[in-house]
């Protein structure tokens, strides 16, 4: 397997069905275990999602590996490595191989990775307050946390303040007739409803100075 140079789309693009059955989400994180064969550790950090692809980073004897893998389900596979969960939590991982002078056979190395506890490195890219406004509109629209696909929501469009748990769709947020989605990490839009108009907002996710 040869490391791949590859461009980081921004945000994840993952269909409504296939979250709704297998939860992709799942898979995104920064995974870590030890193979049981040998005890070495490894690592499988999921970047991105954008439809059947993935953007990974896979670290291994040292060394690491950036490239595309593959997505089938609630499965990833990068080169000759397959990782899977269902929980988000714990993820079966498998690497197979042709052993020395045995053309016939395969063998494989197994270990049960575990997502990391860091939150710089798991955090949903919606997660945050996201502001905007306009000479007519002004939107402050905070997701303050995240349980698998519930988004617990506050926002405040034009003077008018609500809090509610929304329904996450992909790179968006809904939650009743207001909608947010997420760009690239640093930008995003809300759409809303203002008297008989549906109004779409650009907003900025603020960043602490001091972070």
């Amino acid at each position: 397997m040869s490391a791949i140079s590859a461009t980081i789309p921004a945000g994840n693009q993952i269909s409504p069905a296939n979250e709704r059955v297998w939860h992709q989400s799942n898979l995104l994180g920064d995974w870590k275990g030890t193979i049981k064969q040998n005890h070495q550790p490894v690592e499988f950090k999921v970047l991105s999602i954008h439809g059947a692809s993935a953007q990974v980073l896979y670290t291994h004897n040292g060394r690491t590996e950036r490239g595309t893998a593959t997505v089938d389900k609630d499965s990833i596979t990068f080169g000759n490595v397959t990782i899977a969960t269902r929980n988000g939590q714990q993820a079966a991982f498998e690497f197979s191989y042709q052993p020395q002078g045995q053309l016939a056979s395969t063998g494989t190395q197994t270990a049960i990775l575990t997502k990391s506890a860091d939150p710089a490195a798991n955090a949903n890219p919606l997660q945050g307050s996201w502001t905007g406004a306009t000479a007519g509109h002004s939107v402050s629209f905070q997701v303050t946390s995240i349980n698998g696909r519930d988004a617990q929501v506050k926002y405040n469009i034009d003077g008018t303040s609500g809090t509610g748990v929304g329904d996450i769709v992909g790179n968006a947020v809904l939650l009743g007739k207001i909608q947010f989605s997420n760009t690239d990490g640093k930008n995003g839009k809300v759409t809303f409803q203002s008297g008989h108009q549906t109004i779409q907002l650009a907003v900025q996710k603020f960043v602490s100075k001091t972070a």
